[in-house]
């Protein structure tokens, strides 16, 4: 079996977060990192299309990820993960294909995992006042500003992904997986089990988008490190940067 991983961004900015995140955790495998360069629902789309369709052949075929995948075949790869935005407000959005998506990629080592940022991926900085966090949300009306107001909204520490420390990778996990189980359980505090995107998603859509028009702020990728590592694994990792900040 292959040591690589794949991870598929949504845009090139995923791939700075990751650069930042490799520093600070071992992945046991190799990581190649390719981009999308659209959104999720053209995603939708040619998976529509063509229900056979190979991720792995889709994106090689990009022109650019040809330098980046050229030596590569599916068979290389052990798992396969991709990180995109919820993005509700983009002109062909669709729950129902979010759903159809996330049923499609629900595992690393066949089709690939699919995991979502709600709104999108800058939710990981999205950070205005560590002890409201767990209450913070947006309207789906107003997403058009979304990047800008977390720019200008963010406290100052979390702004620039390449300046992250131990420390503050130990806090925005803790603070976006308390989130999670909050969001699912009404819990603000680390879970004691996994759940698979289809069950965020349908907790987001039912607590928040749907009752109050509005997306509660969450990060896929400490989602991703709690499956990856499992939740003692990733308490060990977590303990392990605290101690070195």
């Amino acid at each position: 079996m292959s040591n690589n991983i794949l991870f598929v961004f949504e845009g090139n900015k995923g791939k700075a977060v990751v650069t930042s995140l490799k520093n600070f955790f071992e992945l046991n495998n190799t990581l190649i990192t390719c981009v999308y360069c659209t959104t999720i629902y053209r995603l939708f789309n040619n998976i529509s299309n063509d229900p056979y369709l190979d991720i792995f052949v889709l994106l090689k075929n990009m022109d650019k990820n040809k330098e980046t995948l050229q030596d590569f075949v599916r068979t290389d790869f052990a798992e396969i993960y991709l990180f995109f935005d919820y993005d509700p407000h983009a002109s062909n959005a669709d729950d129902s294909k979010i759903y159809e998506l996330l049923t499609f990629f629900n595992e690393e080592t066949e089709n690939g995992k699919l995991y979502l940022s709600f709104p999108m991926l800058e939710a990981i900085r999205h950070i205005e006042d560590i002890a409201t966090f767990k209450d913070l949300t947006f309207p789906v009306d107003k997403l058009i500003d979304y990047k800008s107001h977390v720019t200008t909204k963010s406290l100052p520490n979390y702004k620039f992904y390449h300046h992250y420390s131990n420390s503050i990778w130990h806090e925005l996990i803790l603070l976006h997986l308390n989130k999670m189980n909050y969001i699912i359980n009404s819990n603000y505090e680390f879970p004691n089990q996994l759940y698979n995107q289809s069950f965020i998603f349908i907790a987001q859509k039912e607590k928040f988008i749907e009752k109050n028009n509005c997306v509660s702020i969450l990060s896929h990728f400490p989602i991703f490190l709690l499956d990856y590592f499992g939740i003692e694994g990733l308490k060990t990792k977590l303990q392990a940067l605290k101690d070195k900040s």
